[in-house]
């Protein structure tokens, strides 16, 4: 699946009622939602229910008049919409109650659902290919300090600077990955 970037003048055209892409912003989420919806809830009548309420509650909050701000946020609003229209289908079905503590423990789940799953993967390529982008002491700045998390004592010491100065060439580091990485989501290339 290609993650999208969405733009304002996408979002200006579903608060328009544009056809075209209205029928994109469904099709593109149905397959997201469904992976989601599939391993919570058993009933194909249930998920597509929620599926429709997300579809309704979205589309109603981007043509009201707070709409939708950040265009950039519209995936993560379908998924907090998603949420709740799901949280609300759990209490209307009377799954949701006081549990024991013990059998709620049992029912967490703790791996990631697949819809962040795939989100996380492709943010991962994406930082990779950034990282790979950037000048070699930038990626090997970026690399010890935020993915290795190492010392910032050792990597002073390894790239023979002042505790000050990393600062200086971390900021400027952050600078050209949030520049190159924020190109990378606008052109919708990741």
């Amino acid at each position: 699946m290609d993650f999208q970037a969405f733009d304002v003048s996408y979002v200006s055209k579903l608060r328009a009622g544009d056809a075209y892409t209205e029928q994109h912003f469904i099709n593109y989420f149905t397959e997201l939602i469904t992976l989601k919806l599939r391993s919570r809830l058993r009933a194909p009548e249930l998920i597509e229910d929620v599926k429709q309420e997300t579809f309704t509650r979205t589309l109603s909050l981007i043509r009201s008049d707070g709409g939708l701000r950040n265009a950039e946020r519209l995936g993560p609003l379908v998924n907090s919409i998603c949420n709740n229209v799901l949280m609300e289908q759990y209490r209307s079905s009377g799954r949701v109650g006081p549990l024991e503590d013990e059998v709620a423990e049992r029912l967490v789940e703790t791996k990631p659902d697949a819809l962040s799953m795939v989100m996380s993967h492709d943010t991962r390529d994406l930082v990779r290919r950034v990282l790979g982008d950037l000048k070699q002491r930038d990626q090997n700045l970026l690399r010890a300090v935020f993915l290795e998390e190492r010392d910032k004592e050792e990597v002073c010491r390894e790239m023979g600077v002042e505790r000050e100065y990393l600062r200086v060439l971390l900021h400027r580091a952050k600078g050209s990955f949030r520049e190159l990485y924020s190109k990378r989501l606008e052109a919708g290339k990741p």
